[in-house]
């Protein structure tokens, strides 16, 4: 499940654009968010943060809520990377 929501989040990004998001180079797992060398200002986030909740829950049937509590106070943030967003997402799916 993991690799189809990076896939979704790959894909939501590049359906919204480097106007919406800023972004100055292609997305992949690896690819860093936010903080440190991120590809994303905190405007880009949220507009992902968005875009990507309402995808799963179009393709899964499952709402979530990515920037909840939960995961605005974890130690490691899950914005860090596409893959870390992607692990956090599937971990809310699966609890829903």
């Amino acid at each position: 499940m993991q690799q189809e929501i990076i896939e979704l989040i790959v894909e939501t990004a590049r359906e919204l654009g480097e106007d919406e998001l800023s972004l100055t180079e292609e997305l992949n797992a690896d690819t860093r968010l936010f903080g440190k060398e991120g590809a994303l200002d905190s405007m880009g986030l949220v507009t992902l943060i968005i875009a990507v909740e309402q995808a799963i829950e179009d393709r899964f049937e499952s709402p979530v809520a990515l920037a909840d509590e939960k995961a605005l106070s974890q130690t490691r943030s899950p914005y860090r990377s596409v893959a870390t967003l992607a692990e956090y997402a599937a971990s809310q799916i699966q609890g829903s």
